[in-house]
């Protein structure tokens, strides 16, 4: 009698593992997404993969954070990157964050303004609306002036996601006020914190991190 019980558990043993192979997750954006100042080289995407692990649910996730990038240059290369990582045998979810770099002054002007980096928020995601997307908010820098650009921001990004139906994770308040995070960025080189600071950002991301993941594969629509 006690093989039985044990044959459930192996069989539920193997509907977990099962289960946790069905996604690859595209982390898409700039060097926060990277985690370009961890020493762990984790960041806050490598912490949400083996957050996965973890739990029995391992994902495959592929970092396509790149240093610099504005929204104009997300948008340029999302596509292609996302296809080419794509698996007939796991379906593809999209991580996408970005805005920081949008924000820079460049001779006294952002580097993209306010109304195009929405347009192009806008054009990443109707062009992987065919993939559950979840969408990061940019965080806080050390420059406050550039911190009054970054709010103004993510208010922007979350009224656009909140209008598709996507979720939005709105870090950029938190993390201002974090006291870990803006030691960590003020001793770094202004926008990037060490591992403690990104594990700020990340237990930001991990609770809708969880539901996404549950949530059926049209996407965010049943968010809370």
């Amino acid at each position: 009698m006690a093989a039985i019980p044990a044959r459930k558990a192996a069989a539920r043993r193997v509907s977990r593992n099962e289960a946790a192979v069905e996604h690859q997750i595209c982390f898409v954006g700039d060097s926060l997404v990277a985690g370009i100042g961890d020493e762990t080289a984790l960041g806050w995407s490598g912490r949400l993969v083996a957050r996965q692990a973890a739990v029995g649910h391992p994902v495959t996730g592929y970092n396509l954070g790149i240093r610099g990038n504005t929204s104009a240059q997300i948008l340029a290369r999302c596509v292609n990157e996302v296809e080419l990582r794509r698996s007939p045998r796991r379906p593809t979810r999209v991580v996408l964050s970005m805005g920081v770099n949008d924000t820079t002054h460049v001779d006294g002007a952002p580097r993209v303004p306010l109304a195009e980096s929405c347009a192009n928020l806008t054009a990443v995601l109707d062009a992987v609306a065919g993939d559950p997307v979840l969408v990061v908010g940019p965080p806080a820098v050390a420059d406050d002036a550039q911190n009054d650009r970054i709010r103004e921001l993510t208010g922007r990004y979350l009224e656009l996601c909140r209008g598709r139906g996507v979720p939005y994770v709105e870090v950029f308040h938190v993390l201002e006020c974090h006291p870990v995070w803006r030691q960590q960025v003020l001793e770094g080189d202004g926008a990037h914190p060490r591992s403690e600071g990104y594990q700020a950002l990340y237990e930001l991301v991990a609770p809708t991190w969880d539901r996404w993941l549950g949530a059926s594969p049209r996407g965010g629509e049943e968010l809370p």
